[in-house]
């Protein structure tokens, strides 16, 4: 098999260019699914922002309910301050059987989770209490 141009006229064995070939393309999809890796770590904020050491329950109506990818979040008055609360994933409620109907403003809830460890006021929420309900969402 001859590649490349008329001039240079390189013979390259048919196994060796398919071994090549097999290589390139690990190598893209290896790339691909680095970044694509890389991309998921950042849009989704970890437990080791929370101080798992301490645990916070925050028995309070929800005052603000952002329902969406990557994490669901709700916020709540808590000692006078307005608290960020992750939940987690949208489709981890779903799972749970929490609709978005069943997150909305005014409604009482029980939060019990891991504050932030920088001191914010965001925790990130492992149980759910609702209607009597517990959720476990971690």
């Amino acid at each position: 098999m001859v590649l490349g141009s008329p001039l240079l006229r390189t013979k390259v064995p048919i196994m060796h260019n398919n071994r090549l070939l097999l290589v390139l393309l690990l190598a893209l999809l290896l790339s691909a699914a680095l970044i694509l890796g890389a991309s998921m770590g950042l849009a989704s904020p970890g437990w080791d922002s929370y101080d798992t050491g301490q645990r916070l329950t925050i028995e309070a109506p929800l005052k603000q309910v952002l329902y969406r990818s990557p994490q669901t979040e709700v916020r709540v008055d808590y000692r006078g301050e307005e608290w960020k609360v992750v939940l987690g994933p949208s489709s981890r409620l779903l799972s749970r059987g929490v609709i978005k109907n069943d997150l909305r403003p005014g409604r009482p809830v029980i939060l019990v989770g891991h504050p932030h460890k920088d001191g914010s006021a965001e925790m990130r929420a492992e149980r759910l209490i609702l209607d009597g309900r517990t959720l476990e969402l971690r």
